[in-house]
């Protein structure tokens, strides 16, 4: 009987580090490649956290470091790897040159708008493929968020033929930098806070970011007249990125509730950006008249669309992995995309108001 009140002991001892741990608190660190308050995507990363801690009862922090701390946008791939940042939130395309297959995950041109691809992430192979490629880094990627059928970006010359494209200078990244590339545009990636500079400058002639509801706000309609309609990023996906071993540290629990939190901040940025880009559109329209929204002709989308097949066929015959996902995205469209034209295509063509 003189044991009990040292079992006793024990027994409190193990209630109350259980309780310790249950109310222990994490924070994160992520970057991202957005400057300070950036809208819809900068939203995106403080939706989540604000979520994720909501819902974990203050237990999950998420501290968020925008371009403008550390310095570089387009290095949020390195960060995380190295364990220098927990988390990022950017786009895979920018990574192309470190792991190529990384940008198949942010859109593909003439592939997928962006219900078609959330339903190949989470009902197709989307995921499971996107681990492929991750895992090696010792990374997880998530799905972070939209744009919607980004334009096909700011001209200050109209593009009537194949010719205009000659010697162009664009910004333009990812799999459509490398067909433009193939046209004869001198293609560059800038960062976003340096996009308005290099316009008005002239140091490029023409660029694309995403749509009215960024775009607006950047002040590109004051330098370029002409707005092109896109081929390039039907549905444009940025991506949260997390450390491995970060995402291992945290509980279960925590886990979900993190997963939970970033698939619902990148839902809400899609919707976000297909009502601010409705209201941009209209405020451009009434305050630039100048502005004049174009399509590319024929010949340009023809041209376009046989090099983006040829990049992805050669692609596909020199890695297994790019093969196995490019073949993914074909076979999951050839199954969707009857039912949207039946459906969504027939409604607007057919059915919708024009006006």
């Amino acid at each position: 009987m003189k044991q009990l009140p040292l079992l006793v002991a024990v027994l409190l001892m193990l209630v109350l580090s259980t309780a310790t741990r249950a109310e222990q608190t994490y924070t994160l660190k992520l970057a991202e490649t957005w400057g300070p308050n950036y809208p819809i995507l900068g939203d995106a990363t403080r939706n989540m956290a604000a979520m994720a801690e909501a819902m974990s009862g203050g237990r999950l922090r998420i501290r968020i470091d925008s371009s403008n701390r550390h310095k570089a946008p387009f290095g949020i791939f390195d960060m995380v790897k190295a364990g220098q940042y927990d988390m990022g939130h950017t786009a895979s395309y920018y990574y192309k040159g470190k792991i190529p297959n990384a940008m198949y995950f942010t859109t593909v041109p003439f592939g997928m708008i962006a219900p078609e691809q959330y339903a190949w992430f989470y009902f197709g192979d989307g995921m499971a493929l996107m681990e492929k490629v991750y895992a090696p880094h010792g990374l997880l990627s998530f799905p972070g968020g939209n744009t919607g059928n980004q334009m096909g970006g700011w001209f200050r010359e109209e593009i009537t033929s194949l010719d205009d494209l000659q010697g162009l200078k664009m910004r333009t990244p990812g799999f459509a930098g490398e067909v433009m590339a193939e046209l004869g545009v001198a293609v560059t990636n800038i960062p976003p806070g340096e996009l308005y500079t290099a316009l008005e400058r002239g140091t490029i002639d023409a660029l694309e970011w995403v749509g009215p509801a960024l775009d607006f706000n950047m002040g590109f309609h004051q330098i370029a007249d002409y707005y092109y309609s896109g081929w390039q990023e039907p549905g444009a996906e940025v991506q949260f990125l997390i450390n491995q071993q970060a995402w291992e540290r945290l509980p279960a629990d925590l886990q979900e509730i993190l997963r939970v939190a970033m698939r619902t901040a990148a839902y809400d940025m899609y919707i976000q950006s297909t009502h601010q880009s409705g209201v941009a559109w209209s405020q451009m329209q009434q305050a630039y008249p100048d502005v004049q929204h174009r399509t590319f002709p024929p010949e340009v989308i023809d041209a376009l669309r046989a090099t983006t097949d040829r990049l992805l066929r050669e692609a596909s015959e020199n890695d297994p992995l790019a093969r196995e996902i490019v073949q993914s995205q074909q076979d999951y469209l050839r199954q969707v995309r009857p039912w949207i034209n039946m459906s969504d295509r027939a409604y607007l063509n057919t059915v919708a108001p024009t006006d």
